[in-house]
């Protein structure tokens, strides 16, 4: 086992760990963050996109040491106490979601691009969600929600 110490959520978390522990595990097991979803296990389908320092990883493509010393988000940590984020928000407004197995991937993957493109163009949404799957909706309201958060954002000054 070997020590870790990072940040989940804003919260500090050590635990101990084996070596081969994926992130995506540590969060879903120990963790009990289970919005965390994993399909695949080989990064193929998004389900378990987490942020790391602001950017969209896969992490069951991500061994747990590997985020030693940084801040992990996970879709537990966006809303902002009991008020949604402006993109869960905006996947309800728009339909964005059916089955709602892949949303947690498409709402932290759709976070990282709103952190550095506050004002994307559909080709860029596009770019960023191609990582994730969705059998159900066809990936047009899911679009359409990220665009629709990132007028929010812009509206109410607020970062992603």
């Amino acid at each position: 086992m070997t020590s870790l110490r990072i940040q989940v959520n804003g919260q500090s978390v050590d635990t101990d760990v084996a070596p081969t522990t994926l992130l995506s595990d540590l969060l879903r097991g120990p963790l009990g963050l289970t919005g965390t979803h994993q399909g695949c296990d080989t990064a193929q389908c998004g389900a378990c996109t987490v942020l790391i320092d602001g950017q969209a990883v896969k992490s069951c493509s991500l061994l747990a040491l590997q985020a030693q010393g940084r801040a992990v988000t996970t879709v537990e940590g966006l809303a902002r106490g009991e008020t949604p984020h402006p993109l869960q928000e905006a996947f309800i407004a728009c339909h964005g979601l059916q089955c709602g197995f892949c949303t947690p991937g498409m709402l932290m993957s759709a976070c990282g691009l709103l952190r550095q493109v506050p004002q994307p163009s559909d080709t860029q949404i596009a770019d960023a969600l191609e990582g994730n799957l969705c059998r159900c909706t066809g990936y047009v309201n899911i679009v359409a929600a990220v665009q629709q958060a990132a007028q929010t954002l812009a509206a109410t000054g607020e970062k992603a």
